[in-house]
């Protein structure tokens, strides 16, 4: 009894002692490997830790591009320049209070007068058309209405046409509405013109005249009036604007 009792106790504890065995080695081979991977880990994070903290490595440079040049503000073109022409300040007009009497009016520069200038009418005769830019008259030679820039008197073919006033013959032309015509300037704003005569004038272009000199005869050249007969058209303008020849006249 005794004998089989020792081999039974040897079997179990035989048994147990190769299961206890391998299940320290498995925890010391789990310990072991913990701390292998665990140095492991510090081993590949002090090498990073100490190159950003301790040696930062080589600077590298960097080469900027080279500005370009000023491009000069000067022209390279001359600059003429010119004297300055220094004018008048013009003085500045004094206070005037309501204890002050107001300036003088004849402080102002005296108005141009126009010098006097004879006139006289070109033509005697009847008036048949009379000056109308306002309003249209109707034209009894064409049939319809327009506006008429001077009158128109008629007399006998050949009759003298003379200057209104003195001047300077601006021209002599064959107009294909009015027909020939004379112009006359009158040197202070004032133009005459004298159309319907007949082709041969007694002036030219350029020409001085004086009041009651001959200018043509009384004809019927023009074709927009041909209906009138013989007859002179007269215009006059003032500064290029027409006026009533009416008014113009004495």
């Amino acid at each position: 009894m005794d004998n089989r009792g020792k081999r039974q106790a040897s079997s179990l504890f035989g048994g147990m002692g190769f299961y206890i065995a391998l299940l320290v080695c498995v925890v010391a081979a789990g310990v072991v490997g913990y701390f292998a991977l665990l140095n492991n880990n510090d081993t590949q994070t002090e090498p990073t830790q100490a190159v950003d903290q301790q040696d930062p490595g080589p600077a590298q440079s960097v080469t900027l591009p080279a500005p370009e040049p000023a491009k000069p503000v000067i022209s390279e073109e001359p600059v003429i320049v010119t004297r300055p022409v220094l004018q008048p300040e013009k003085p500045e007009p004094a206070p005037v209070s309501d204890d002050t009497a107001e300036p003088a009016a004849d402080t102002a520069p005296a108005s141009v007068q126009e010098e006097p200038m004879e006139v006289a009418s070109p033509l005697a005769g009847e008036t048949v058309a009379v000056f109308s830019v306002d309003q249209l008259a109707y034209d009894a030679t064409l049939g319809d209405w327009r506006t008429h820039d001077g009158i128109d008197i008629q007399a006998a073919a050949g009759s003298v046409v003379t200057a209104a006033a003195p001047g300077t013959v601006l021209s002599v032309d064959g107009d294909g509405r009015l027909g020939t015509t004379v112009v006359v300037d009158h040197h202070n704003g004032y133009v005459t013109t004298y159309a319907s005569l007949q082709p041969e004038t007694a002036v030219l272009a350029g020409d001085t005249v004086a009041l009651g000199d001959t200018l043509g005869a009384v004809g019927n050249t023009s074709l927009s009036e041909a209906g009138l007969g013989a007859h002179l058209h007269f215009s006059v303008t003032k500064d290029g604007q027409a006026v009533d020849p009416a008014e113009f006249l004495p």
